[in-house]
């Protein structure tokens, strides 16, 4: 695995990790819940917040490839 393969690990291994948690914290809070208003919106929440997770990784992993591991640098 190149350089860049290695260091495309952790944010790809971490988006997974929270998403799962996600998907289990509301889906066991949907399964509690008899109101179904309120079970629509805990629905929603974690597909917004998974398509933010999954943008942020990309967007990460597009930074890795042109070599800009270290962007804090900048500032």
């Amino acid at each position: 695995m190149d350089e860049h393969g290695k260091k495309m690990i952790a944010p790809i291994v971490i988006t997974i990790l929270v998403i799962a948690y996600y998907v289990f914290y509301f889906g066991v809070l949907i399964s509690v819940i008899d109101q179904m208003a309120v079970k629509l919106l805990f629905g929603i929440i974690p597909v917004l917040l998974t398509g933010v997770m999954i943008y942020v990784c990309v967007q990460r992993i597009h930074e890795i490839r042109k070599g800009e591991e270290d962007d804090l640098s900048q500032y």
